[in-house]
């Protein structure tokens, strides 16, 4: 493993043009196959909105930005159902430069990101992404993940898929899957 790399906190001097370009390399790949991931095109207004509604984790190596994911607590109010269920939090914005990847460095940020959510209370950590991203849910799924819904959301040309992840105690995906 390498040991340059540190995971922290996203702090007030963090550029948000930076972690917009960081997002937007990330998120290049899959833009190119035809989907329309909100990261992969989102201006830095948004950025800052995501970011400022959850705990972002950035990865920096020699004090480079390479990666980051934003832990967000479940609410009432989600449109995603399960992540209306109690002890679900979920996450986004979740990118490594492509030069960067297939390196440990988003297993690495995911190990953090689970640990967090655990100190937070999560039983459950949750995502969603493109239903024809196979490749991304194989890798959720090895980590554990498991299908749980679908979601179609209005600002994207693709149905996504509903995934998560048993942290510990009460496991809400055995009382009700959403659809």
């Amino acid at each position: 493993m390498d040991e340059r790399i540190v995971i922290r906190d996203r702090r007030p001097s963090d550029s948000i043009p930076e972690i917009t370009a960081l997002l937007h390399a990330a998120y290049a790949a899959l833009a190119a196959q035809g989907f329309r991931y909100v990261a992969s095109h989102q201006d830095d207004d948004v950025t800052r909105r995501r970011l400022d509604r959850g705990a972002p984790l950035l990865v920096e190596r020699e004090g480079r930005l390479i990666a980051t994911v934003t832990l967000f607590p479940g609410s009432p109010e989600a449109f995603v159902p399960w992540y209306r269920q109690p002890g679900v939090y979920y996450f986004g914005q979740f990118g490594v430069l492509p030069s960067e990847q297939g390196k440990g460095i988003g297993t690495r940020l995911m190990d953090e990101l689970e640990a967090r959510a655990r100190a937070a209370g999560a039983t459950q950590l949750a995502l969603d992404t493109a239903e024809g991203a196979s490749h991304l849910i194989a890798w959720y799924e090895r980590r554990g993940h498991r299908f749980v819904g679908y979601v179609d959301w209005p600002v994207t040309n693709y149905r996504s898929v509903v995934l998560s992840k048993p942290l510990a105690g009460r496991d809400p995906a055995s009382e009700k899957a959403t659809g």
